[in-house]
């Protein structure tokens, strides 16, 4: 039985990945890491040590260091704040609300370590997200693709990979919700194609947030 749907946050609650895509572009020319956007998308929900590391030893040859990454990492950052907040994703305010309405946990799960994040949240989403059910950046060790933060989710919730849904928008997150035994849901709100989020073991690919909460009540039955 379904006790708790864990959200992506990026590409899902808010349709902010074109602006994270561009930042990590514009950030590895300066350092010449050799990232595209292409690149970006697929490497979507990794931690920042993570992504950078793959691109040193792809293009540099050698592991990345804590130092480099401190940065490289800013200097995206500097380039995401300057460009317009993203708005939240269109259909996931409702979709939330009739989460909630259902009485099922909702949990956060994002690579991002943001320390205004819970503030945000509440002001886009009120009454929805707890400090308690998130699993941030700050928490994981290893991050998307590994399961641990939707296992770590599930321990938050207490609840089972059997009754737990992830919502996910990118390949290497829907990796991770498949490894930790949930039921995987694609939200493909980037570019990619389909079969990439299929490759990695997506139940079920919808084209946005809209299209999830318009199919939630029949998707909620099914899996009751």
């Amino acid at each position: 039985m379904l006790k708790a749907i864990c959200f992506d946050m990026d590409g899902v609650l808010y349709d902010s990945m074109p602006r994270h895509a561009e930042a990590w572009a514009k950030a590895s020319d300066d350092f010449g890491l050799g990232m595209t956007l292409h690149d970006v998308y697929m490497h979507e929900g990794r931690t920042g040590f993570s992504t950078v590391d793959i691109f040193t030893r792809r293009n540099w040859g050698r592991p990345t260091t804590h130092e480099e990454v401190d940065r490289i990492y800013a200097r995206k950052c500097e380039y995401f704040n300057a460009l317009p907040e993203a708005k939240p994703m269109p259909g996931a305010r409702c979709l939330l609300e009739q989460i909630r309405r259902d009485g099922f946990q909702i949990v956060l799960v994002t690579g991002s370590a943001q320390h205004s994040l819970l503030a945000r949240l509440n002001r886009n989403y009120p009454n929805i997200f707890r400090s308690d059910l998130m699993v941030t950046g700050f928490d994981v060790t290893y991050g998307k693709p590994d399961p641990e933060p939707y296992l770590m989710a599930m321990r938050k919730a207490c609840v089972k990979p059997e009754e737990t849904m992830v919502v996910e928008n990118a390949p290497l997150g829907v990796r991770s919700g498949v490894a930790a035994g949930a039921y995987t849901v694609a939200c493909n709100t980037g570019p990619l194609p389909d079969q990439v989020l299929r490759d990695e073991g997506a139940a079920i690919i919808l084209p946005s947030l809209q299209a999830l909460s318009d199919y939630w009540p029949q998707l909620r039955d099914e899996l009751a």
